[in-house]
Protein backbone atom coordinates (compact mmCIF):
# COMPACT_ATOMS: atom_id res chain seq x y z
CA UNK A 1 0.00 0.00 0.00
CA UNK A 2 1.18 3.42 -0.83
CA UNK A 3 2.08 5.76 1.76
CA UNK A 4 -0.23 9.23 2.09
CA UNK A 5 1.54 12.11 1.84
CA UNK A 6 0.92 15.80 1.02
CA UNK A 7 3.34 17.49 -1.21
CA UNK A 8 3.18 21.66 -0.86
CA UNK A 9 4.50 23.41 -3.95
CA UNK A 10 4.97 27.43 -2.96
CA UNK A 11 5.60 30.67 -4.46
CA UNK A 12 8.30 32.59 -2.37
CA UNK A 13 7.22 34.41 0.69
CA UNK A 14 3.45 33.10 0.15
CA UNK A 15 4.09 30.99 3.41
CA UNK A 16 3.68 27.69 1.74
CA UNK A 17 6.98 26.44 4.37
CA UNK A 18 4.82 27.46 7.18
CA UNK A 19 1.40 25.69 5.87
CA UNK A 20 3.78 22.80 5.35
CA UNK A 21 4.74 22.79 9.39
CA UNK A 22 1.30 23.55 10.63
CA UNK A 23 -0.56 20.93 8.53
CA UNK A 24 2.42 18.08 9.48
CA UNK A 25 1.29 18.98 13.40
CA UNK A 26 -2.22 18.89 12.99
CA UNK A 27 -1.40 15.37 11.61
CA UNK A 28 0.97 14.69 13.42
CA UNK A 29 2.96 13.80 11.03
CA UNK A 30 6.76 14.34 10.12
CA UNK A 31 7.40 17.66 7.40
CA UNK A 32 10.47 17.81 4.98
CA UNK A 33 11.85 21.19 4.21
CA UNK A 34 15.13 22.37 5.64
CA UNK A 35 15.63 18.37 6.74
CA UNK A 36 15.98 17.44 3.18
CA UNK A 37 18.70 19.66 2.30
CA UNK A 38 20.72 17.88 5.28
CA UNK A 39 19.59 14.51 3.82
CA UNK A 40 20.55 15.34 0.31
CA UNK A 41 23.79 16.65 1.49
CA UNK A 42 24.69 13.67 3.58
CA UNK A 43 23.92 11.58 0.65
CA UNK A 44 25.52 13.18 -2.06
CA UNK A 45 28.51 14.86 -0.03
CA UNK A 46 28.58 18.09 -1.14
CA UNK A 47 27.80 21.06 1.48
CA UNK A 48 23.91 22.07 2.31
CA UNK A 49 24.88 25.18 0.73
CA UNK A 50 26.09 23.84 -2.33
CA UNK A 51 23.01 21.83 -2.58
CA UNK A 52 20.71 25.38 -1.71
CA UNK A 53 22.85 27.06 -4.64
CA UNK A 54 22.58 24.45 -7.23
CA UNK A 55 19.13 24.37 -6.57
CA UNK A 56 15.37 25.91 -6.76
CA UNK A 57 17.05 28.70 -4.15
CA UNK A 58 20.19 29.61 -6.57
CA UNK A 59 21.21 32.63 -5.86
CA UNK A 60 23.18 32.61 -9.27
CA UNK A 61 22.33 31.44 -13.40
CA UNK A 62 23.42 28.12 -12.32
CA UNK A 63 20.47 26.85 -15.02
CA UNK A 64 22.43 28.78 -17.94
CA UNK A 65 25.43 27.02 -17.09
CA UNK A 66 23.46 23.67 -16.44
CA UNK A 67 21.60 23.68 -19.77
CA UNK A 68 24.79 24.69 -21.67
CA UNK A 69 27.12 22.07 -20.12
CA UNK A 70 24.65 19.12 -20.08
CA UNK A 71 25.82 18.12 -23.92
CA UNK A 72 29.25 17.16 -22.18
CA UNK A 73 27.23 14.65 -19.32
CA UNK A 74 25.26 14.36 -16.49
CA UNK A 75 26.14 17.94 -14.14
CA UNK A 76 26.73 18.35 -10.12
CA UNK A 77 22.77 19.60 -10.75
CA UNK A 78 21.89 16.33 -12.46
CA UNK A 79 23.73 13.88 -9.66
CA UNK A 80 22.43 16.27 -7.01
CA UNK A 81 18.38 15.40 -8.89
CA UNK A 82 18.90 11.60 -8.92
CA UNK A 83 20.18 12.00 -5.25
CA UNK A 84 16.59 14.69 -4.45
CA UNK A 85 14.48 11.82 -5.85
CA UNK A 86 16.05 8.82 -4.16
CA UNK A 87 16.12 10.70 -1.23
CA UNK A 88 12.18 11.85 -1.30
CA UNK A 89 10.98 8.57 -2.76
CA UNK A 90 12.83 6.95 0.76
CA UNK A 91 10.80 9.22 2.78
CA UNK A 92 7.61 8.61 1.04
CA UNK A 93 8.21 5.04 2.17
CA UNK A 94 8.81 5.34 5.67
CA UNK A 95 5.54 6.81 6.05
CA UNK A 96 2.75 9.23 5.77
CA UNK A 97 4.81 12.87 5.73
CA UNK A 98 4.67 16.18 4.31
CA UNK A 99 6.86 17.41 2.17
CA UNK A 100 7.73 21.59 1.04
CA UNK A 101 9.21 22.09 -2.43
CA UNK A 102 11.48 19.90 -4.38
CA UNK A 103 9.69 18.97 -6.89
CA UNK A 104 8.29 15.97 -4.62
CA UNK A 105 5.12 16.55 -6.32
CA UNK A 106 6.22 15.21 -9.74
CA UNK A 107 8.81 12.67 -7.76
CA UNK A 108 6.26 10.59 -5.82
CA UNK A 109 3.46 11.20 -8.88
CA UNK A 110 3.74 7.24 -9.06
CA UNK A 111 5.03 6.45 -5.85
CA UNK A 112 2.39 7.49 -3.02
CA UNK A 113 -1.34 8.81 -2.67
CA UNK A 114 -0.80 11.78 -3.49
CA UNK A 115 -2.22 15.39 -2.35
CA UNK A 116 -0.46 18.22 -4.19
CA UNK A 117 -0.96 21.47 -2.55
CA UNK A 118 0.28 24.52 -4.53
CA UNK A 119 0.82 27.95 -1.95
CA UNK A 120 0.23 31.11 -4.03
CA UNK A 121 -0.26 34.94 -2.86
CA UNK A 122 -0.22 38.27 -4.62
CA UNK A 123 3.12 40.10 -4.84
CA UNK A 124 2.46 43.03 -2.19
CA UNK A 125 1.27 40.32 0.32
CA UNK A 126 4.44 38.04 -0.65
CA UNK A 127 6.79 41.27 -0.42
CA UNK A 128 5.43 42.44 2.94
CA UNK A 129 5.70 39.36 4.51
CA UNK A 130 9.43 38.16 3.22
CA UNK A 131 10.32 41.83 4.94
CA UNK A 132 8.42 40.69 8.10
CA UNK A 133 9.18 37.54 8.46
CA UNK A 134 12.58 36.85 7.12
CA UNK A 135 13.71 40.68 7.50
CA UNK A 136 14.48 40.73 3.71
CA UNK A 137 16.14 44.66 3.05
CA UNK A 138 19.32 44.03 0.73
CA UNK A 139 17.34 44.52 -2.40
CA UNK A 140 13.26 45.42 -3.25
CA UNK A 141 11.33 42.76 -2.28
CA UNK A 142 8.84 42.80 -5.09
CA UNK A 143 12.16 42.11 -7.72
CA UNK A 144 13.36 39.68 -4.76
CA UNK A 145 9.98 37.85 -4.91
CA UNK A 146 10.06 37.49 -9.00
CA UNK A 147 13.53 36.43 -9.22
CA UNK A 148 12.87 33.42 -6.57
CA UNK A 149 9.77 32.39 -8.61
CA UNK A 150 11.59 32.90 -11.69
CA UNK A 151 13.90 30.24 -10.52
CA UNK A 152 11.63 28.03 -9.13
CA UNK A 153 9.55 27.90 -12.42
CA UNK A 154 12.64 27.27 -14.12
CA UNK A 155 14.43 24.69 -12.49
CA UNK A 156 10.72 23.28 -12.03
CA UNK A 157 10.27 23.00 -15.90
CA UNK A 158 14.14 21.62 -16.94
CA UNK A 159 13.71 18.30 -14.41
CA UNK A 160 9.80 17.83 -14.49
CA UNK A 161 9.24 19.31 -18.58
CA UNK A 162 6.08 20.58 -16.52
CA UNK A 163 5.18 24.33 -15.68
CA UNK A 164 5.15 25.18 -12.38
CA UNK A 165 2.03 26.65 -10.79
CA UNK A 166 -0.09 25.72 -13.37
CA UNK A 167 -3.37 24.28 -11.53
CA UNK A 168 -3.80 21.40 -13.41
CA UNK A 169 -0.72 19.89 -11.73
CA UNK A 170 -1.86 20.19 -8.58
CA UNK A 171 -5.24 19.08 -6.27
CA UNK A 172 -5.59 22.87 -4.59
CA UNK A 173 -4.29 25.73 -5.04
CA UNK A 174 -4.84 28.01 -2.42
CA UNK A 175 -3.84 31.79 -2.09
CA UNK A 176 -2.79 32.36 1.65
CA UNK A 177 -3.02 36.33 1.03
CA UNK A 178 -6.67 35.66 1.11
CA UNK A 179 -7.49 33.14 3.49
CA UNK A 180 -4.49 33.04 5.72
CA UNK A 181 -1.22 30.69 6.21
CA UNK A 182 -3.67 29.16 9.07
CA UNK A 183 -6.51 28.21 6.90
CA UNK A 184 -4.52 27.21 4.47
CA UNK A 185 -3.27 24.05 6.73
CA UNK A 186 -6.56 24.26 7.84
CA UNK A 187 -8.29 23.08 4.77
CA UNK A 188 -5.15 20.93 3.44
CA UNK A 189 -5.67 18.87 6.84
CA UNK A 190 -9.37 18.42 6.19
CA UNK A 191 -8.67 17.03 2.88
CA UNK A 192 -6.09 14.94 3.83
Amino acid sequence: MKNRIITISREFGSGGRTVGKLVAEKLGIPCYDAELISKIAQESGFSENYIKDASEYASGGFLASAFANRSFGPTNEDYLWSIQQKVITELAEEGPCVIVGRCADYILRDKADLLKAFIHADQKFRAERIVNVYGETEEAPEQRVREKDKRRAAYYRFYTDMRWGVAQNYDICLNSGTLGIERCAEIISKLY
